[in-house]
């Protein structure tokens, strides 16, 4: 974990107070060009202003979320007060985790979100969070990775549930959605375990060669296929995110030793991990489609 440069590298908190005037907030600036961004506006208005051109008027009380690529400008009208949260990307893989929910957050903070006033359950659960988080970073004496990561983890839990992701996902799936759907957060809590496909299987109750059939009419990979492009695209994200080295990445992916997953890793990118994480650092900022940048390859 990376924090030698202080929490405050990796997070931002800050509360915007009522004033005369109005304000205007920049997002993705220098430090905070690739963080994930909360805003709780308050009672009042504000107005967010995008790089594409797009505007779009706030009225408070009201939620939104930002992921980086939602580059945007925000005014706040005078009178109205805002707290401002940003998450750097190692945060963010932290917040994530890797249990069964992992894969859809990851697939939810690609979008941005606006959660107004006329949800004011998901606002009132959230408020308290944001604002927590405010104050953790605003006592430099306390501010900790770990509780600021715990509280990412529970308003980008709430944000999910209250936008109704949990249960949308379960919507329109037939037979073979369903065996697919489930296939996946099996892998997403036990891909580290290198289990065989066999085992996830028979916890799906159906056999080997119908696993292998659905997931090749349905997506034209085999289960095993899908089971090593998610260990791949984790390596991907810990090598771009993290400030591990290749053996603790190789550890915390379940691999017996570092030069297996490193030909593993090659095997299936055509670079070594070391390799990848040199270019990853080179394109800091820009576009890469070699980069782990999608989490929607699967229904």
């Amino acid at each position: 974990m990376a924090t030698d440069g202080g929490i405050h590298h990796y997070a931002r908190g800050e509360w915007h107070g009522p004033s005369l005037s109005h304000r205007r907030i920049r997002f993705q600036k220098g430090l905070y060009a690739d963080f994930h961004h909360f805003l709780l506006l308050g009672e009042g208005s504000g107005e967010l202003h995008f790089d594409n051109g797009e505007h779009r008027p706030l009225h408070g009380p009201l939620l939104a979320f930002l992921p980086p690529q939602a580059r945007c400008d925000l005014s706040i009208s005078a009178g109205t007060a805002a707290h401002l949260v940003g998450a750097s990307p190692q945060i963010m893989v932290d917040a994530i985790g890797d249990k069964v929910e992992s894969y859809s957050l990851r697939i939810f903070t690609e979008q941005r979100k606006l959660v107004e006033a006329l949800d004011p359950l998901t606002v009132t659960e959230i408020s308290p969070l944001i604002s927590g988080f405010v104050r953790e970073l605003g006592d430099p004496s306390r501010s900790s990775w770990m509780v600021a990561s715990a509280y990412i983890r529970l308003i980008l839990m709430a944000l999910w549930r209250g936008s109704d992701g949990e249960r949308s996902e379960q919507r329109g799936q037939g037979e073979v959605g369903s065996i697919l759907q489930r296939y996946r957060q099996l892998v997403e809590a036990g891909f580290r375990q290198h289990r065989p496909i066999s085992d996830y299987a028979a916890e799906l109750g159906v056999t080997a060669d119908r696993l292998h059939s659905t997931c090749q009419r349905a997506l034209g990979r085999s289960p095993i296929q899908l089971l090593h492009e998610r260990v791949v695209q984790e390596a991907k994200l810990r090598l771009e995110r993290s400030a591990r080295n290749i053996q603790e990445i190789s550890d915390s992916l379940g691999f017996r030793d570092p030069t297996y997953f490193s030909h593993f890793f090659k095997r299936k990118t055509g670079l070594s991990p070391a390799g990848y994480r040199e270019i990853a650092r080179a394109s800091a900022g820009s576009e890469n489609s070699m980069l782990s940048s999608g989490y929607a390859d699967w229904p």
